[in-house]
């Protein structure tokens, strides 16, 4: 069974950075494919950042674009989220989700085909 478990949230100022991390456990993250996702109080949830089982897709948010960077460590188990240049809209729980790759092929997987879910960090964003 794969568990993920992320943390690197806090408490930034607007123009700061966090660096969150998806640790897997259970399973090797070799073969999955991995999303950010955010959800902010009243708000449904929106999907942020993927990343392919290979790391050579990756695909962001209009929102995010340029600001964030996703990245795969396979020998650590883990995959990290860069966010640079926050902005107090960005302020929300993060979670990153897995999708086993065997039907995946060189693409972010759709919200439907994640098997696994963290339970989320939070950021939040102020002055």
């Amino acid at each position: 069974q794969l568990h993920l478990v992320e943390s690197g949230g806090g408490l930034v100022q607007p123009g700061g950075s966090l660096r969150l991390s998806c640790a897997a456990s259970g399973s090797t993250l070799d073969y999955y494919a991995i999303g950010w996702f955010r959800q902010a109080p009243g708000k449904e949830r929106e999907a942020v950042s993927c990343i392919s089982v290979r790391g050579r897709i990756t695909n962001y948010a209009d929102s995010v674009k340029g600001r964030f960077t996703i990245s795969r460590d396979n020998a650590k188990n883990t995959v990290y989220l860069q966010m640079n240049s926050l902005k107090p809209g960005d302020t929300a729980v993060y979670s990153c989700a897995a999708a086993s790759g065997l039907l995946l092929f060189g693409r972010c997987p759709t919200v439907n085909e994640y098997d696994y879910w963290g339970q989320g960090t939070q950021v939040t964003v102020s002055s």
